[in-house]
């Protein structure tokens, strides 16, 4: 499984990078219903840090963000997965398939924290340049700025 094809499905809530249950469903091969029976039949793996329902205002943000109409769809309203959630998931989604897609997602998440680090570095070496343009800007104003000392004259 293609990693560009999972990082299309991960959305932020929360401040938290999550993926929805009806999409692992479809990356699992499983119907949604199935995928959330099996969790809530293993509830005890999952404290609110690892999956959560979303808010109704959640919901509506997210089905606008890509563009799905309200009407028909589901009933109750999503769960999703954190990163610790999906992993827990596969322990509880014992098929082939869904190992294989865990390795996949897992592997997005590194992928995705090792380019967040690359951009806190860089901007963070950015800003360390652009605080030595500022002191170059600085000394070369003060070399072109006129002498405005008082000049005496010596002799008539």
């Amino acid at each position: 499984m293609e990693i560009q094809t999972i990082h299309q499905f991960v959305h932020v809530v929360r401040g938290q990078k999550v993926l929805l249950d009806s999409d692992l469903a479809q990356l699992y091969g499983v119907e949604t219903k199935a995928l959330n029976l099996a969790v809530k039949r293993n509830i005890e793996r999952f404290p609110e840090d690892f999956m959560f329902t979303l808010t109704e205002s959640e919901w509506k943000n997210l089905r606008l963000q890509f563009e799905t109409s309200s009407y028909g769809g589901r009933r109750y309203l999503p769960n999703v997965f954190t990163e610790q959630g999906i992993a827990m998931l596969s322990g509880v989604l014992k098929s082939e398939r869904a190992v294989q897609v865990n390795i996949a997602i897992m592997r997005m998440f590194v992928e995705l924290r090792r380019y967040s680090f690359d951009y806190t570095e860089l901007s963070s070496r950015m800003d360390e340049l652009e605080g030595k343009v500022e002191d170059v800007h600085h000394v070369i104003l003060e070399i072109m700025r006129p002498d405005v000392r008082e000049v005496r004259r010596i002799g008539y």
